[in-house]
Formats: structure tokens, sequence, C-alpha cells
């Protein structure tokens, strides 16, 4: 018995590591499209300088 419960709990486990990795992924996405937006808009500069669209 204790040893079923003990491969459940694994179970659940390795499904909410999974759950989480890719609930990351779609993070990690969705920033790099921020990113890329960002680094288009403001990549050119104003009177054709090149400035960072970025603070840091």
């Amino acid at each position: 018995m204790l040893a079923m419960l003990l491969v459940l709990l694994l179970i659940v486990i390795l499904f909410g590591a999974g759950f989480a990795v890719k609930v990351l992924w779609w993070i990690a996405l969705a920033v790099l499209v921020l990113w890329l937006i960002g680094f288009v808009a403001r990549g050119a500069g104003t009177g054709g300088r090149r400035t960072r669209w970025y603070r840091w």
C-alpha cells in the first residue's frame, strides 16, 4: 500500500513539474515576442541615431 502511494505521489509531482515547465515555456515565448516588437519598433532610433529601447 505504501509503495502504491509513493508511486502515485511521484506521478503527481512529475505531472505538476511538466505542467509548470510548459507554462514557463509559454511565458518565455511571450517575453521574447514583446522583446522583438520593442527591438523592431525602437531599433532605428530618432534622427538616424541608434538608441537603446531598454533602460538597463
